[in-house]
């Protein structure tokens, strides 16, 4: 139950190293921008870095976004920052600047931010059903039956599309 807790422990060092170079004093921003931002703002954009000026108070974030996003999240930008500065626990952040080019660094050319739908797989044809079957029809323990008819299956539907021929 423990053992993730070890393995994050070493990678705090590498993670923190990477972060602090891009600006990032607490890395919380980017492991939880989901929480932070919100799902519905955290689909549209992602925090790139943090710029401080000379005084070193009131840092500039900023954020990767797509085109079309961009004039909706500009008007969420107050919001946004108090979130992040919530993050902080203090006002490290002054102000955040949108870029829509790809910059170097955490988010290196990803344009899209969210994961693309997962398809759902199509049902066997009848006659693949059938071959199946009766292939796996031997075998007496109904789990292990069905699990070699979905192998069936899946092993020949596979051909099926590969070659263009019927079993």
């Amino acid at each position: 139950m423990r053992g993730f807790e070890t393995a994050s422990r070493l990678m705090d060092a590498q993670i923190r190293k990477a972060s602090e170079s891009r600006g990032f004093a607490v890395s919380r921003l980017l492991t939880h921008w989901a929480d932070i931002a919100g799902e519905d703002i955290a689909a549209q954009c992602r925090p790139v870095k943090i710029g401080y000026g000379k005084g070193g108070l009131g840092g500039t974030l900023t954020l990767l976004t797509t085109g079309a996003a961009g004039p909706m999240l500009q008007m969420q930008l107050p919001a946004l920052r108090e979130k992040v500065n919530a993050c902080y626990g203090y006002n490290a952040v002054s102000r955040i600047v949108l870029t829509q080019t790809a910059p170097v660094g955490f988010a290196e050319g990803q344009a899209q931010f969210t994961p693309a739908p997962k398809a759902t797989p199509r049902a066997p044809a009848p006659e693949i059903k059938r071959h199946a079957s009766a292939t796996a029809a031997g075998v007496h323990d109904e789990g292990l039956r069905s699990a070699l008819e979905r192998l069936a299956c899946n092993v020949l539907s596979k051909a099926q599309e590969t070659k263009g021929k019927q079993p």
